[in-house]
């Protein structure tokens, strides 16, 4: 890693709290590598919570041949909260991000990857789901890549994020790079705010509207946590957003 500071001429850092990120640059970025061995599944999940108020991981993914890795990510944090992930697939692998943020305050939190196809037949879904409030920065920028002769690729990027009030900022940006000819991959990018016939059909039946409220913020989150197998993480995840959301809704 270098120890220049990175710049808003850098794409991977034009919406990031460069300030807060001086703080801790770069003694304070916990790097890691993850590997996953060929035929091997694994899961992580991970809160990135608001214990430091800012907090910055690195981590670079292989994922061998006829490997799976699933990681599920909430990330909150108090000040400047950055993930990026750098992940490399293998033949037949498959690689899943499920990831919810929740901001508000002058919170900036953001979730950076890049998803390489370096063999035939592998697979990948990313979903992000974003609740912002006040004026609060989230960003996910997503970049799929598909080598020369990667054929049979499949790979997924769905992006959402939702605007409590007018003056938070949402960045998103899902990206491809294709360099084979026999694949299918999409993705999709929207920002709005809290649907009103929704909210207005739960209010209308009865439910308190800070209730209704929080049920739809509740809904558009799980999203982003709906493949878990591990049902006890994922009860952990929610409970975690859900009390964020309280925080800030």
């Amino acid at each position: 890693m270098s120890t220049a500071l990175p710049t808003r001429r850098d794409e991977a850092w034009r919406y990031s709290d460069l300030e807060a990120l001086g703080e801790v640059w770069p003694a304070g970025v916990q790097s890691e590598t993850i590997t996953v061995a060929a035929g091997e599944t694994r899961a992580l999940t991970l809160v990135a919570d608001a214990a430091q108020p800012v907090s910055v991981r690195d981590w670079a993914v292989t994922i061998a041949d006829g490997a799976r890795l699933d990681i599920h990510i909430l990330n909150l944090g108090a000040r400047y909260g950055r993930i990026a992930l750098d992940v490399t697939l293998g033949e037949g692998a498959h690689f899943e991000l499920g990831a919810a943020q929740v901001a508000g305050g002058k919170t900036t939190l953001e979730i950076v990857t890049h998803v390489r196809h370096a063999a035939p037949g592998a697979t990948s879904r990313q979903t992000v789901r974003t609740v912002l409030a006040s004026q609060a920065t989230g960003t996910y920028l997503g970049k799929v890549a598909v080598d020369r002769g990667a054929q049979k690729t499949d790979a997924g990027q769905s992006v959402k994020a939702m605007l409590l009030d007018r003056t938070a900022t949402a960045n998103a940006k899902p990206e491809l790079e294709i360099f084979a000819d026999d694949v299918k991959c999409a993705h999709g990018a929207t920002v709005g705010e809290l649907d009103a016939t929704q909210y207005f059909y739960l209010t209308s039946r009865g439910l308190p509207p800070a209730e209704a409220r929080g049920l739809l913020l509740q809904a558009f989150l799980a999203d982003a946590f709906a493949g878990m197998d591990d049902a006890g993480a994922r009860e952990t995840l929610e409970a975690a957003a859900l009390q964020a959301l309280e925080r800030i809704a």
